[in-house]
């Protein structure tokens, strides 16, 4: 059973990450996205060499995120299938402390070949309001196939 716990990771937003608004780009908010959410997957399963990105799921924008900010990405597990591993992941800016970005992100397991494999993993029992919210999200997210 793993015990849910809470990853960070911090990134500055430079020059060369913005677009043509001088906001942060998308693409480049969805590649730091995707792997702080890989970390938090892989520390989990200790094993990062056997997970693959299934999915991004709706990675929502919620306002701009502007040049110098400081990003904390905050990711934890939030749903284990047979073989997927469910991250969701928050995205709160140092300077303003407000929430511009979240979503989840689905991997899977896979053997040497590539193909699915079994986890293993089995989530801890909580009670924390929004930890049980987070996980109802993932698990509803899930059981559409997305």
């Amino acid at each position: 059973m793993i015990a849910v716990r809470e990853f960070c990771t911090s990134h500055l937003v430079k020059s060369e990450d913005l677009n043509h608004h001088g906001t942060l780009f998308a693409g480049r908010m969805a590649e730091w996205f995707v792997e702080a959410a890989f970390i938090a997957a892989a520390a989990c399963s200790q094993s990062a060499s056997h997970l693959v990105c299934r999915n991004i799921h709706g990675l929502a924008f919620k306002s701009p995120i502007d040049h110098g900010d400081i990003l904390n990405m905050k990711t934890r597990v939030a749903f284990l299938g047979n073989t997927s591993i469910v991250v969701y992941g928050k995205v709160v800016s140092e300077m303003t402390g407000r929430v511009p970005a979240e979503g989840l992100i689905t991997f899977v397991a896979v053997d040497d070949q590539g193909s699915k494999k079994s986890h293993g993993l089995v989530l801890d029992e909580t009670t924390d309001p929004e930890e049980l919210l987070i996980r109802e999200k993932a698990r509803l997210l899930i059981s559409n196939k997305y």
